[in-house]
């Protein structure tokens, strides 16, 4: 957290499993106040073999991108450079990493969620190094091009999904109406922390 707090430019972070929980929403959302460009590439609903997880992540989007903070939610089976992104299952995003200001950052098993950070046993290798963060960073424009995600908004308080045609999604793209129905039972469990 200490060097994704240090960000001075630019903030960006890939995790499938992405639960910033109260702490990492502060965190993110004081890095855009001081002008930090804060970016993010998770899973989308559709996306997310687990549906709880995105249940913990659900409540979150408005407060971040209310102030200011860049979310993204990658596409099923992303196709091009972004496949890159995804793991064995090809459905999904797998890489975990981040980059801070072009030239520090983090790759590694860790999800930014509770249960990383508290339950799991999790490994992954800091740096200081412009190339790799450079190498993350292409990884992150690739699964951040429209034809591979949606990138989320606010309109007026509610959430918006862009994609590469002109669709606006009002609610999660591509989601039946059941497993929309069945993430927002989900989000009302008291289990955040163990997500």
């Amino acid at each position: 957290m200490a060097l994704l707090y240090s960000a001075e430019r630019d903030s960006w972070l890939i995790s499938p499993y992405f639960v910033p929980g109260e702490g990492g929403t502060l965190l993110m959302a004081g890095q855009a106040r001081r002008g930090v460009t804060v970016r993010v590439l998770t899973n989308s609903l559709v996306a997310n073999d687990v549906p709880l997880v995105h249940a913990g992540y659900r409540d979150y989007r408005a407060p971040l991108l209310a102030h200011g903070v860049q979310l993204y939610e990658l596409k099923p089976g992303a196709q091009g450079p972004a496949r890159e992104l995804i793991g064995s299952s090809g459905a999904s995003l797998h890489t975990k990493a981040f980059v801070v200001d072009g030239a520090r950052g983090f790759v590694g098993s860790f999800n930014f969620d509770p249960r990383s950070a508290q339950l799991n046993t999790e490994m992954g290798v800091v740096f200081d190094h412009p190339a790799l963060a450079a190498e993350v960073k292409r990884l992150f424009d690739h699964g951040t091009r429209p034809e591979a995600a949606w990138r989320v908004t606010l309109d007026g308080g509610a959430l918006r999904w862009h994609g590469a045609d002109e669709r606006v999604w009002t609610h999660e793209p591509e989601a039946s109406r059941g497993l929309r129905a069945l993430v927002w039972l989900l989000s009302w469990l008291p289990i955040e922390s163990q997500l």
